[in-house]
């Protein structure tokens, strides 16, 4: 390792991984998580679940198709992750849509990383004892390792985070429909991701993307035929706020959609509780059983917080009866919620699969049934 590019990954269990530097050179600060995708990098730093994430590739060579103008899920087309930590950076990139590299993304947006880490290593130390506060430093930010261990444990942990803010759109916007217009959402900006409102437009739906800080009789002016609920960072209890506007939307009966956050959103609006994983779900092959049908669903996920619950359990709401719908093949994490009614459900994973599967792109197409049953 030459002594002028040295890097360090610090765990907040005093454990250090020595590297070299991988995109831009400083300090970053986190919550270490790891990504089992094989694919779909860019689509992964550029996800606002992300935020305040150092993560980890389980791949074992990263960037191998560079960087591109089309892939990014962000607004602005920025990376999200506050830290990157790879095995092996490819050398040499090779794919025709690529516009740059990996690493001069990551060096002109800040980002800060590691590579040539034991990454297995890593991973496993996650899953034996949980995601944990981290950091990455390099260059003027090395100092001895007793020093960044005090930097990395006087970070917050990311349990009571509430981070929606700092990700949510502060302008609404519209996405028009291809075709003439079907129906109207109100979609709920809580950290979104660009391929969800397209999904939306590709089924004739007009897409109004509001601030996570909205209120009902704002929603209301829209007169919409349904309302989504995003993606997003953080601890769901913090969000108060949006938990009562979801309330609000469910005592006025509009048709609900929600996934990711949206979907531990929905279920404190029926009254469950949620809690923080031990190291949560992050990949795009995670496989998830729906209740009813016993399908099962290869998905692209990213959560570190989950509603409690099991497999078809069912309970009171105050506006009717509820189940749990789905659950993850892998653990029984609740992976999907429902009134029994039809007019809301919600599931925990990305049916936009970007990247991912497409096994859950059918949710889209429900929503458009459910708001024309209305």
């Amino acid at each position: 390792m030459a002594a002028d590019n040295k890097a360090l990954l610090v765990l907040e269990d005093g454990t250090v991984h020595r590297g070299v530097e991988f995109g831009a050179v400083g300090q970053t600060l986190g919550e270490a998580v790891f990504c089992t995708a094989m694919t779909g990098y860019q689509e992964t730093l550029t996800d606002p679940s992300y935020a305040r994430q150092i993560v980890v590739a389980t791949a074992p060579q990263i960037g191998n198709t560079g960087w591109n103008d089309e892939d990014d899920e962000s607004r602005g087309d920025k990376i999200w992750v506050a830290g990157y930590a790879v095995r092996n950076p490819t050398r040499r990139v090779s794919n025709w849509r690529s516009s740059g590299t990996l690493e001069g993304e990551l060096v002109d947006q800040g980002v800060v990383g590691i590579a040539g880490i034991d990454t297995r290593a890593l991973v496993r130390r996650l899953r034996d004892h949980g995601s944990m506060r981290a950091g990455v430093f390099s260059g003027d930010a090395l100092a001895p390792d007793a020093e960044l261990l005090d930097r990395v444990r006087e970070q917050p942990s990311m349990k009571g985070q509430n981070l929606i803010g700092e990700v949510s759109t502060t302008e609404s916007y519209t996405i028009e429909p291809e075709g003439e217009a079907r129906f109207t959402v109100v979609a709920v900006d809580l950290g979104i991701k660009t391929n969800t409102p397209r999904m939306f437009a590709e089924r004739g739906m007009r897409v109004h993307v509001v601030p996570s800080t909205i209120t009902l009789d704002e929603v209301r002016s829209f007169n919409p035929d349904g309302f989504f609920l995003s993606n997003g960072p953080g601890d769901p209890a913090t969000a108060a706020h949006e938990v009562e506007l979801t309330r609000g939307v469910l005592d006025a009966g509009l048709p609900l959609f929600g996934i990711c956050l949206g979907n531990q959103l929905l279920g404190r609006a029926f009254g469950l509780e949620t809690y923080k994983m031990k190291f949560g779900h992050r990949g795009i092959n995670i496989p998830v059983v729906e209740h009813t049908t016993g399908r099962i669903s290869i998905t692209a996920q990213n959560h570190g917080f989950a509603l409690e619950g099991e497999r078809g359990a069912e309970f009171d709401t105050p506006f009717g009866r509820g189940r749990v719908s789905h659950v993850c093949a892998n653990d029984g994490v609740v992976e999907g919620v429902e009134l029994l009614d039809g007019r809301a459900f919600s599931v925990q994973y990305h049916p936009e699969a970007a990247a991912g599967p497409h096994d859950a792109a059918y949710l889209f197409d429900k929503f458009a049934t459910v708001m024309g049953d209305k």
